[in-house]
């Protein structure tokens, strides 16, 4: 029997794949690839990261989502969003974009830039099924409404969750995920807490860090073992995401926007969408 209390580790380590999206960006898919479609509650994780506007610059227009909520972070650059709800919200270097599509959004996301680096990641998160046709909603938060702080020689940028006694500004439908951006200022290492009921991965971001020994560098994805300890060891200037959530342990049926259930309810989602009801 696993003890809540052991160290974390890196069950698995996984290569992010190029991919493209919307209307032809290039990206790094990361969850929800063949070899990885999951970690409950999370169902995608994509990265883009180019200076090159040929990669970006068609951006995601308006399309449909149902069932679940995604949570975009800008490192650099410029991204505009819009709604049919009314939400609205430029998304700046160091921002954050909370959006619930619940019974049915249609949005879009578009550079606003025409050249320069351009870099993000997009998560997706699922909802319960008791929550699938909540009421969408959005949350555009800004750089400076984040919360900060230095734990060792990391300096975290909190977006989500609670850690080390701090909360993040992103609120959830149902449940809040842990969402979390570590940069190495020195080298050394870095003790955290997590829940013992979370699932939990690490994606790095630059340089090099050390799970339990472990190392996990630039664009690979390290799923973390149960337990509540984690300990990482990092040099100046490496830095990775962290995100943890509750696994729901409900069936997932996903089509292209649409998570939902059970196969009926992503027919009826795509009947919904093509009657103009989301």
């Amino acid at each position: 029997m696993t003890h809540p209390d052991q160290e974390r580790q890196a069950r698995a380590l996984h290569d992010s794949i190029p991919a493209t999206d919307g209307a032809g960006v290039s990206l790094r898919r990361v969850l929800g690839t063949p070899a990885l479609m999951q970690i409950d509650p999370f169902l995608l994780l994509d990265e883009f990261y180019s200076t090159n506007p040929k990669d970006y610059i068609a951006g995601f227009p308006a399309h449909p989502h149902r069932g679940f909520e995604t949570l975009t972070y800008m490192i650099d650059g410029r991204m505009r969003h819009e709604d049919n709800k009314g939400g609205s919200g430029l998304l700046k270097a160091g921002g954050a974009q909370y959006m619930t599509a619940g019974r049915g959004i249609i949005h879009s996301e578009m550079p606003e830039q025409e050249d320069g680096l351009l870099r993000g990641l997009q998560l997706w998160i699922n909802l319960p099924a008791s929550h699938k046709m909540t009421a969408p909603s959005y949350q555009d938060i800004p750089a400076h409404a984040m919360s900060v702080f230095d734990q060792g020689p990391a300096h975290i940028t909190l977006v989500s969750g609670t850690l080390s006694g701090h909360t993040g500004p992103a609120r959830g439908a149902a449940q809040t995920p842990l969402f979390a951006d570590l940069l190495w200022r020195a080298s050394g290492p870095v003790s955290l807490t997590l829940p013992a009921t979370h699932n939990a991965f690490l994606y790095g971001l630059a340089g090099q860090i050390d799970i339990a020994g472990q190392p996990l560098t630039a664009g690979r994805l390290a799923h973390l073992s149960t337990g509540r300890r984690l300990n990482l060891r990092g040099e100046r200037g490496s830095r990775v995401v962290l995100v943890a959530g509750q696994p729901i342990g409900e069936p997932v049926a996903r089509y292209g926007p649409f998570v939902m259930t059970t196969r009926q309810e992503i027919i009826d989602a795509s009947r919904d969408f093509q009657a103009g009801r989301f």
